[in-house]
């Protein structure tokens, strides 16, 4: 886990699984993928095995040893609910979320269709508690925009779309429901151009709608020469947060002890 994320929309990563698959064509120029597999086959190290799929339950407790209040990201270098990871992990991994609940927590998701199903199953108990914010990513008309429905259909009090990299114009969104959105650039030697239309439709949806906006980047080879300006100005806008008191050290440990034995 990164206490100190270089993500522009959040404060630190939990990653208590590692790995991932292409599912869409936002999926090409992973970023996570193409950390991960430079480590492949060196012994010893988290990425040992490159980008495969693999549960880290070791990594399970680290939210409940945070004691400063955090925007975590949850795997930053996975999908929670991808097809490979059980569904009694995924509850261990809300369950945490649901007890160390002075973090908030970003759960973001291209398989929406079984974040629906367990939102309302088997992860029922954590659906719609403030602290943890649902999300699914778009990436283009076809493949994107359809889990927006799947989200509305998530009993959650905060739903979010993470836009990035946005592919091509999206038209008219329908942001029902919708509390956040992330739009941001394909960045690396590979990546595609992002039009500065595309972005403005968006935002201009967000204000007629009333949904916080957060440009992340333009993206592009020279990320950080390209920068995250949008029509003279940075926009930085969150859902409201959800507050929670740190409980005692005897109360963090008795949790941490449950979590271990369940």
């Amino acid at each position: 886990m990164s206490d100190h994320s270089k993500i522009e929309w959040t404060d630190a990563t939990w990653n208590p699984m590692r790995g991932c698959s292409k599912i869409s064509p936002g999926c090409a120029h992973c970023y996570a993928e193409t950390f991960a597999e430079r480590f492949r086959g060196v012994k010893g190290h988290p990425f040992e095995f490159g980008f495969d799929l693999r549960l880290v339950p070791e990594k399970l407790g680290d939210p409940l040893r945070w004691r400063t209040p955090r925007m975590i990201f949850v795997n930053s270098m996975s999908d929670l609910f991808h097809e490979e990871v059980p569904d009694d992990y995924i509850a261990k991994v809300a369950r945490v979320m649901t007890l160390a609940n002075w973090h908030t927590y970003q759960v973001l998701t291209k398989r929406a269709q079984r974040m629906s199903q367990l939102l309302n199953g088997q992860l029922r108990f954590a659906a719609d508690q403030p602290h943890i914010w649902w999300g699914v990513s778009v990436d283009d008309r076809r493949h994107g925009l359809p889990r927006l429905d799947r989200l509305r259909e998530s009993p959650a009090q905060v739903r979010f779309l993470s836009i990035e990299p946005l592919l091509e114009d999206l038209g008219r969104i329908n942001l029902d429901k919708i509390n956040w959105v992330i739009v941001g650039g394909e960045s690396g030697p590979s990546a595609r151009l992002m039009s500065p239309e595309w972005v403005r439709s968006i935002r201009d949806q967000c204000r007629k709608a009333g949904v916080a906006f957060f440009f992340k980047q333009w993206g592009g080879v020279r990320k950080k020469q390209a920068g995250r300006v949008l029509d003279g100005r940075t926009y930085d806008e969150y859902p409201e947060r959800a507050a929670a008191s740190l409980p005692r050290a005897v109360v963090r440990q008795t949790m941490e002890q449950e979590i271990a034995v369940s």
